[in-house]
């Protein structure tokens, strides 16, 4: 995987860009985060579809449960 760094020189203003690869330890933090995002999004569908099964149990669509919470 490619990293792309920038760096600002405030005192000169000088940018450079470097565009390097990813140490071993990038790449394992890079996995972990991917990993975690997506046990978050499959977590919220779970909860959604729960939520969605009690609205369906109740009769409820979205838009009313909306009305009578807001």
């Amino acid at each position: 995987m490619i990293i792309n760094e920038r760096f600002h020189d405030a005192v000169t203003g000088e940018v450079t860009d470097i565009q390097r690869e990813a140490t071993p330890e990038e790449l394992k933090r890079f996995k972990e985060i991917e990993a975690q995002k997506k046990a978050e999004e499959k977590e919220k569908l779970a909860k959604d579809a729960a939520r969605q099964a009690v609205l369906d149990k109740l009769g409820l669509s979205a838009d009313e449960v909306a009305a009578l919470l807001g």
